[in-house]
Parts: C-alpha cells; structure tokens; sequence
C-alpha cells in the first residue's frame, strides 16, 4: 500500500513506470540504473527515486532496479494483483472502444456485464459479453459482486443514472462524462476521462512549437 501522504501525482506517474518496465522486460532487459530509466522516459533519475522511495525506492547501490521485480512491486502497489469486477454502461462508439481495446484482466478489472438503453443494440455481443438494458442495472448489481462503473453516457444520461448505481452499493467509477459525480458524493473514487481536454492540450502545444519557430 502507498505511505500515507503520497501525492497524487506520485500515485498517476505509477502506471507510466509500469507501463514503460514491462516494455524493458519484453525487451530482454534485466536490469537499468535511475539514469538509464530516465532517459528512456524522457524524465529525470532524481524524479524517478523521489518518487520510488515514496514505496521504499527498490534499486541498490551500484546495482539499479531489477526491472522485472520493480515491475511487479509497481503492479502491487497500483493493486493489480488483485481484481475488481466492473460493469460497463454505454454501448455505443465510445463504449466499444474501451470494452473492445483494453485488457481489463491486466489492468485489475474484470468486466463482467454491459449495458444500454438503445433498443438497437440490446442483445449484441461485445467482448463476449450480451449487452443488456440498463434497466436490469440494479437487478445485476444487487446479485453480483460490482465495485466499478464504466461510465460511457452522455452527462445528461449519467446525472440521471447515478443515484441508482450508489444506491446499489457502487463506489467507484471511471467517468467518461463531463458529470461531476463527486460533486453529489463525496464517498466515492472518481478517475474522470476528458478526451477533449487531451485534445485541447495538444493543439496547445503544436501552436506553442509553431509560434517557436
């Protein structure tokens, strides 16, 4: 588990040093120094221990980082060792994308249902899993261990849907919509996704470069 006082900006640079470690794994290498990790991340060895001595730092003098065993510790403390069962609400373009383009068993999630109100989409397979009418939400959920919504709505369509997935024990949501759940309650774990907001930086940064050159 994290030390208590960790910063969330600790805790969203964790799946980057995952991400890019299992990439070094796949690539045969056994063992890297802050400095060479750095380099490869584009960030700083000074950085990259600060952040890792949050967790106990993991490296050894005149060694580096075993990167197999920093991968797994890293997993360990994101809790990808253990697997939470999701559902997800929103069939649509976006919502395939994500049920089609994630591992989710990798990731310490394991969907379990999907569901949606568009009568046209109400009994096609997605990921291997029947879509289903939103309506049979809160039968699912009281039957089934669910901790985690998906939220691929609409944020007209999540405000009105809220109230029923935290009645049904809900806590926890990755939010796709521009819907403010913690706003409404302030027990839950929220992870809001604006892809317009990543879009925005970007076009940012390239009139940034262009007025630089």
């Amino acid at each position: 588990m994290p030390k208590e006082g960790v910063s969330i900006q600790v805790i969203r640079r964790l799946p980057r040093y995952y991400r890019y470690l299992s990439e070094l794994e796949s690539q045969g290498v056994e063992k890297i120094s802050s400095n060479k990790l750095a380099a490869v991340m584009n960030s700083t060895a000074s950085q990259i221990r600060q952040d890792l001595n949050c967790f106990g730092g993991f490296g050894q003098q005149g060694y580096g980082y075993a990167v197999a065993g920093l991968r797994e510790e890293i997993g360990r403390i994101l809790g990808l060792d253990r697997t939470h069962n999701m559902i997800l609400i929103g069939a649509g373009n976006l919502g395939r994308a994500i049920a089609t383009h994630l591992n989710f068993e990798q990731l310490g999630f394991h969907l379990t249902a999907i569901f949606e109100k568009d009568e046209r989409l109400i009994g096609t397979m997605l990921r291997g899993v029947r879509v289903m009418t939103d309506d049979a939400i809160e039968d699912y959920v009281k039957k089934n261990d669910v901790d985690t919504a998906v939220l691929a709505m609409p944020k007209d369509a999540v405000s009105k849907m809220i109230d029923k997935l935290y009645s049904c024990g809900i806590r926890s949501y990755w939010n796709f919509s521009h819907y403010d759940i913690a706003k409404v309650y302030d027990d839950v774990i929220v992870e809001n996704v604006h892809l317009s907001d990543s879009l925005m930086t970007l076009c940012y940064r390239i009139n940034e470069k262009n007025t630089d050159t």
